[in-house]
């Protein structure tokens, strides 16, 4: 019983982290057009880190070990720097199209790397829940190549390398969980990630002005950008690792481009075709089939047996 409460309340952090940030895009799309990627990615990160530290300090947890100084640099500069700014290039000279289908390649990795990493069994439902969720999220985004030469062809490689090198950051958080909190592997790996960010966005600033400074609302979405979709979605997201394995969590990274869609179709507008809910089914039917509890399972099949 206890098993299974860990089980749903990790699901449940997991699945809160990947619809946050399939909602963040509706915002981001707004605010990259006044503040520059990188620029933007550092808002958010000092914002993050402002909220993350101050709970860190008043729930006085402890604070990481020397010796432990490189797992969160690791953590900051796979994950949170070169991860999302591969995924911003990538997306930049890609496809928002070819973004989703290869980001969403990270699952796969994930189950490598846990495997190679943490020593995580493999097992049938979870390769067969990620081959189902990708050809939902097939589905959902269409098979569009979405132009072709270097420059995409780059992009592409700077997407998948973002999938991998999120993989990483998962297997490492859930590696860290064993030691430290998921409050404390947030807030350090965002400190580091920040302070990694901050050359590239200098050096952004000398091709790409920032605009729209003196707008109400644009502050408000890098507020939300920093608070909600940063040290919340972080957060949530370590937290599921510590409760459930890597390879079985990392299924619900596929509900970001279902939850993506359905926010784009409600707050702007964006056309959803019979693709976007035929392959909504099969990623929610591949997250079912991963989170089903394996005692329940044994049970239904002695029930038929019998």
């Amino acid at each position: 019983m206890h098993d299974n409460r860990q089980n749903l309340a990790g699901y449940l952090a997991l699945g809160g982290a990947a619809s946050i940030w399939g909602g963040m895009y509706v915002v981001s799309k707004y605010a990259l057009d006044f503040i520059p990627p990188f620029t933007l990615l550092w808002l958010r990160y000092l914002v993050g880190f402002a909220v993350l530290w101050a709970l860190v300090v008043r729930t006085g947890l402890a604070q990481p070990f020397s010796r432990d100084r490189r797992t969160f640099m690791t953590i900051g500069f796979i994950g949170y720097f070169v991860s999302v700014g591969l995924q911003f290039i990538g997306t930049r000279l890609s496809s928002a199209h070819m973004g989703a289908i290869l980001t969403s390649a990270s699952p796969a990795f994930i189950i490598i790397f846990a495997r190679t990493m943490l020593g995580e069994r493999l097992n049938l439902r979870k390769i067969a829940s990620v081959a189902m969720a990708t050809a939902g999220v097939l589905i959902v985004v269409g098979l569009e190549g979405g132009g072709s030469g270097n420059r995409v062809l780059l992009g592409n490689i700077a997407l998948l390398g973002a999938a991998v090198t999120w993989a990483i950051l998962s297997v490492l958080a859930r590696r860290a969980s064993i030691t430290y909190s998921p409050l404390v592997i947030t807030t350090y790996a965002i400190f580091w990630g920040g302070l990694f960010t901050t050359p590239a966005m200098v050096l952004e600033w000398q091709f790409v002005p920032v605009t729209g400074l003196d707008r109400p609302l644009l502050w408000l979405a890098v507020l939300y950008l920093g608070v909600v979709a940063t040290a919340g979605a972080f957060f949530l997201w370590n937290k599921g690792l510590q409760l459930v394995e890597a390879s079985v969590g990392s299924v619900f990274f596929f509900l970001q481009p279902v939850v993506g869609a359905f926010l784009g179709w409600l707050i702007l507008g964006e056309h959803l075709g019979a693709s976007f809910f035929i392959g909504g089914a099969v990623i929610l039917a591949a997250v079912l089939l991963v989170s089903i509890p394996s005692k329940a399972g044994k049970v239904l099949k002695g029930n038929r047996e019998g």
